[in-house]
């Protein structure tokens, strides 16, 4: 279905400063501004796990991440729509990017049957069959109000045949044309299209002039961080970039560790989301300017210092290590909530750092300094 366009001059991204490839930048939404580069917080279900909305928004982050195959199993995109949509729903007033559910349509290969219009698949929660095309992934995050909407796409596997890539692109090009038409077209609100084509330049050049030509509010890449290594995803980025549209933000999809949001940003990538920060506070794992530590371990028994004297999140002003330690040692649900308030900062801390170094002109120098402190920290054992 083809709906009428609206004027979306309330979406836009305007850059501040560029520093070779690097950049940094504003993305104007309906919900708010997204300060670029940006690292997005995973709210997969409708939260960020073991975080309250209040504590997401106090770790400086613009916007968090929601996941379209998960929401529309449970609770459904009716009842969050039922509900006011997921801003009210999960009490976060600010930008939301959904995801399209490609990541689990690859994931999900045993429950799945792909087709040229969409895939069917089983739920992984009680095995309902579900169907999900270009214009209901549309309808369930129109429902969902979404102010940022991915296109659907297949997010290849690595590793994969040049034949099996090409396919997979092509598929995906197919559905973000479709999901381009079925669109609803609102101020404030964007869509973007997911640049494919695995590790094969030619495929990503073909991928990214087709969305191009479609026309989308932002483009991602998407199919890294799947196994390929950084070196070859850097590489990938390195040909990919360039063949965007300068005026519009660029997201890098499921990225990553710190040093690969440092590199992807001299790259020129504006947004990321990623699992690892929440991940790693569930399970004792800490970023800081030292490097990473494990909490659980025993030399932090009777360590009485913060965890990182750099920072100023809840754990490191009121905490000792030690006192975080015996949190995980005893299983203590508080734990795994300071260390996931901690690595989000930690986070926010570095996009900050990051703007602030583009914006002065000294990507270079930020990024030898926290190389080195990684270094001279102790966090190897």
């Amino acid at each position: 279905m083809q709906h009428a366009v609206i004027d979306q001059v309330g979406f836009r991204f305007q850059p501040i400063a560029v520093l070779g490839s690097a950049r940094t930048g504003v993305i104007d939404t309906a919900h708010g501004r997204i300060r670029t580069p940006a690292f997005m917080a995973v709210g997969t279900a409708g939260t960020v796990k073991a975080m309250t909305a209040d504590a997401v928004r106090q770790t400086g982050t613009d916007c968090v991440l929601g996941n379209t195959y998960h929401l529309m199993l449970r609770p459904t995109a009716q009842r969050v729509a039922e509900m006011g949509g997921l801003h009210r729903f999960m009490n976060w007033p600010g930008p939301i990017l959904t995801d399209s559910g490609g990541f689990q349509i690859m994931s999900l290969a045993g429950l799945r049957e792909l087709d040229a219009d969409g895939v069917t698949f089983r739920s992984h929660i009680d095995g309902s069959r579900h169907r999900l095309t270009p214009a209901i992934c549309m309808e369930i995050q129109h429902l969902l109000d979404s102010t940022i909407t991915m296109a659907l796409d297949e997010c290849t596997p690595y590793p994969s045949t040049p034949d099996a890539a090409l396919s997979s692109m092509q598929l995906s090009m197919r559905w973000a044309a479709r999901c381009k038409d079925a669109f609803y077209p609102r101020a404030g609100y964007g869509l973007f299209g997911i640049v494919q084509g695995s590790t094969y330049p030619d495929l990503r050049a073909q991928s990214a002039e087709i969305l191009t030509k479609i026309g989308f509010d932002g483009y991602a890449i998407g199919g890294l961080a799947v196994g390929e290594g950084q070196a070859t995803m850097l590489d990938i980025l390195d040909f990919t970039v360039p063949l965007l549209p300068k005026d519009r933000p660029r997201y890098l999809m499921g990225v990553g560790t710190p040093d690969d949001l440092m590199e992807a940003v001299r790259r020129g990538i504006d947004m990321f989301d990623c699992v690892m920060p929440t991940r790693a506070g569930r399970t004792a794992r800490a970023f800081t300017s030292g490097g990473i530590y494990n909490l659980r371990n025993a030399r932090f028994g009777a360590d009485s210092g913060p965890l990182d004297q750099s920072c100023q999140c809840p754990a490191c002003l009121n905490h000792s290590r030690a006192y975080l330690h015996h949190l995980f040692r005893t299983n203590e649900i508080l734990g795994p909530m300071l260390l996931t308030w901690h690595n989000l900062t930690y986070y926010q801390n570095l996009m900050a750092g990051l703007r602030h170094a583009i914006n002065a002109g000294d990507l270079t120098g930020f990024m030898h300094g926290v190389r080195a402190g990684w270094q001279s920290g102790d966090s190897a054992s």
